[in-house]
């Protein structure tokens, strides 16, 4: 058999396989993913710029909103326009180096977005158990060297990972049943034993994802308890109406990324994994901002106040 100069490219990338197979829906899932994608972007940037010059919001709180949205941009810009040229395009293929660079991202803003709720979580705990040591303990120098620290450290993590995933020999297919690269189904191409790349997968889940989610429910647990302690039913309610919307987002985002991550890739469902993914890297982006701050009072003051001008 004769290999062509073309067949040895296409060896040399992988076939993303995408979402769908009729071009009918080919071009609705497309156009689906265009709108969040111009949702999610506008959402973002709208917060980040009313935050940004608007004194009032100058808070811990908000300095960690926008971080969020800033990963939000990024997580959904590095799945979403190329998922869109994988859907429409006749060639679906990628090459290593895109896919490894994507991976990156991707996995880098994921991991980063796990720590930032996380911090936000502790950010409430100060706010609603320790009122009076707030300003002293969420000063600006800390929450920026919280911050810095979780973009750092998720994408060190996701540099290892792209690293120890691209020395695996892919030689049982090169075509990756996904709409976007992903760790856990490359590793299903692989003719070589990956388990060293699951535990890798696994320690990193478990101090990115896992601690991040401990700390999140330690905090929800003190600050729960403070609030029962309240005696004022407004006083109660004021003070859970702070946390609702990041309760809201960690329960969606850490739900989908412990199914993806922390689980045997033996153990794959095509369809319902694709499903899971669209949610934490293209819904979650798009309804962040909304769940978050649009119904957050004084947001919505201060986006009322930047239309009229």
């Amino acid at each position: 058999m004769v290999i062509t100069e073309n067949s040895t490219q296409t060896l040399n990338r992988f076939i993303l396989l995408g979402l769908a197979d009729m071009q009918l829906l080919q071009a609705l899932c497309a156009l689906i993913f265009i709108i969040i994608y111009v949702l999610t972007l506008s959402g973002n940037s709208l917060l980040i710029m009313v935050v940004s010059i608007n004194s009032q919001l100058q808070t811990p709180m908000y300095f960690f909103l926008i971080n969020l949205s800033i990963i939000d941009i990024g997580f959904s810009s590095s799945i979403v326009p190329k998922l869109v040229i994988i859907t429409l395009a006749q060639d679906k293929s990628v090459s290593p180096l895109e896919c490894a660079v994507q991976i990156f991202f991707s996995l880098g803003f994921g991991g980063t977005e796990c720590i930032i709720l996380a911090m936000m979580a502790y950010d409430r705990f100060i706010a609603i158990c320790k009122p009076l040591h707030y300003s002293r303990i969420m000063n600006k120098g800390v929450c920026i060297y919280m911050a810095a620290g979780s973009w750092i450290f998720a994408f060190i993590s996701s540099a290892v990972h792209v690293v120890f995933t691209f020395q695996l020999p892919f030689c049982k297919s090169h075509e990756v049943d996904h709409f976007f690269c992903e760790i856990p189904p490359l590793l299903r191409l692989s003719c070589q034993d990956p388990w060293m790349n699951e535990v890798a997968l696994y320690i990193s889940a478990g101090i990115i994802a896992m601690c991040s989610f401990m700390l999140t429910l330690i905090s929800y647990i003190h600050i729960i308890s403070t609030i029962l302690s309240i005696r004022s039913t407004d006083g109660r309610r004021k003070a859970f109406s702070t946390c609702t919307s990041h309760l809201t987002v960690i329960s969606i985002y850490y739900s989908t990324i412990l199914f993806m991550y922390l689980r045997p890739h033996s153990t794959y469902y095509s369809k319902m994994d694709k499903t899971i993914s669209i949610i934490y890297t293209v819904v979650t982006p798009m309804l962040n901002p909304i769940i978050y701050s649009m119904r957050n009072k004084d947001v919505k003051i201060a986006v009322k106040k930047k239309l009229v001008i």
